[in-house]
């Protein structure tokens, strides 16, 4: 295994400083732009970039670039391509109009990343004709198709089942992601076969969960934790002839949860055909609690030593068979909030009349709005974890100091780098220079 001990904790790293010392690390830290080796090792970079908040929120591709984060992440994950009923990857016609933001929109010149317009009948626009432009720019940065998600793995399941439906299932997605085979829609001259080729380099795997406690509409079955680490190898496979075909290198990744109930569904043989795995370091409380707690906490808190932790997370896939390099810590870009809580010990741990008002999302706040937050500002150092007391508010979230503490731990521990969900909470880009500099010592 390549577990480390059980009987200690991985070492906890304060504050300052934030450099750890050791004769192995100092000869193999190596800073090459943007990339950062440890011991040989690229560190990832990793951002999630929700498709829909270019239509909710206004954030396109175009603000990667103008916010810096481009720069400094290694590969972004876009979200989420959807799975048909009958197991298939497809595009959604009236689901978020994904179509017309995904490939069919035309940017004006003052929103493009290249800064010229889109002319009406070019075969790719949108979103992904942006990502193609950005990558260009920066041909370091990798760029993966997210399946599934909370709302869209309702029919992983039956994608999955048998032989037949994973192979039909990974050639369909490989052929409209990779192959970038996109359908012809609504009247539009947008599409055709190739029209997205080479906008991806990988797929990444987000079924919450193959063990259930997903989405209440999932379609469930006993053998989804089996037929998981079949569907990895088979995508592995696939991608591994096209690499044969095509002479370019593909990314495969999952995503998996940070609570100890579902961690136990995965096979360790999981490991053995993705090239990293993330582990969602966050939500492991939120107001759906009638009392306040850290909601992604590097390590158990002193006043609830049996707290889920990203530590206890770490350790469970370690004990798996996950090669330490292999995962990557999910960070949140986003505050969990309660409201009516009392004062003592700052709120913490402390009996709340309800959540926060809807604010992202529900009880939520984006990192940038939680970081204009007023009241009282407290960090554990010990817990790796930080709040904000505001009026009768609490809030809970990664500060600059948490995501330094946390990137001091994936250099110190030798993982594979750091992930953030997602980037249009970071609109100035602040949150992913705090993950680079900090793996960065």
């Amino acid at each position: 295994m390549n577990a480390l001990p059980s009987t200690r904790p991985l070492g906890r790293v304060g504050r300052r400083p934030l450099i750890v010392v050791g004769a192995a690390l100092a000869a193999a830290v190596l800073i090459l732009g943007v990339v950062v080796a440890v011991g040989g090792q690229r560190m990832e970079r990793i951002g999630y970039y929700a498709d829909w908040n270019a239509a909710n929120r206004g954030f396109t591709i175009g603000e990667l670039q103008e916010n810096g984060s481009a720069e400094r992440l290694t590969r972004l994950m876009w979200a989420f391509g959807a799975i048909s009923p009958d197991g298939l990857c497809h595009i959604p016609e009236d689901d978020h109009d994904q179509p017309w933001e995904l490939y069919q929109r035309r940017y004006a010149a003052d929103e493009s990343v290249s800064g010229e317009a889109d002319a009406y009948s070019q075969p790719l626009a949108g979103g992904l004709n942006q990502l193609r432009q950005l990558r260009e720019l920066h041909p370091d940065l990798g760029a993966s198709l997210s399946l599934g998600g909370w709302n869209w793995s309702t029919h992983f399941s039956e994608a999955a089942r048998t032989e037949e439906s994973r192979e039909a299932f990974v050639s369909s997605c490989v052929d409209l992601w990779l192959r970038g085979d996109l359908p012809v829609l609504g009247n539009e001259p947008q599409g055709g076969r190739g029209a997205a080729a080479g906008v991806f380099d990988g797929i990444d795997l987000d079924w919450e969960w193959p063990a259930g406690g997903g989405h209440p509409d999932n379609t469930e079955h006993p053998d989804d934790p089996a037929n998981f680490t079949l569907l990895v190898a088979e995508f592995r496979r696939q991608l591994d002839a096209l690499a044969e075909e095509t002479g370019r290198e593909y990314t495969l990744s999952v995503s998996l949860p940070g609570g100890e109930g579902a961690a136990g569904a995965y096979d360790g043989e999981v490991f053995d055909h993705v090239d990293f795995a993330t582990v969602q370091g966050y939500d492991f409380s939120g107001p759906w609690m009638d009392r306040t707690a850290f909601h992604s906490n590097l390590y158990a808190p002193e006043s609830e030593p049996g707290a889920n932790s990203v530590d206890a997370a770490v350790r469970r896939y370690l004990d798996q068979g996950a090669p330490e390099e292999k995962l990557v810590m999910g960070l949140p870009a986003f505050a969990r909030g309660w409201q009516g809580v009392e004062p003592a010990d700052a709120g913490l741990g402390q009996p709340a009349e309800e959540p926060a008002d809807d604010d992202y999302d529900g009880p939520t706040k984006a990192f940038a709005d939680a970081e204009e937050l007023e009241g009282e500002r407290h960090l554990d150092e010990d817990a790796g974890a930080y709040w904000v007391y505001d009026g009768d508010e609490w809030w809970t979230y990664d500060n600059a100091d948490v995501v330094g503490l946390k990137g001091a731990y994936a250099t110190e521990h030798g993982l594979g780098g750091l992930m953030v969900w997602n980037l249009d909470m970071d609109p100035e880009g602040e949150f992913v220079r705090a993950m680079d500099e900090s793996l960065r010592g």
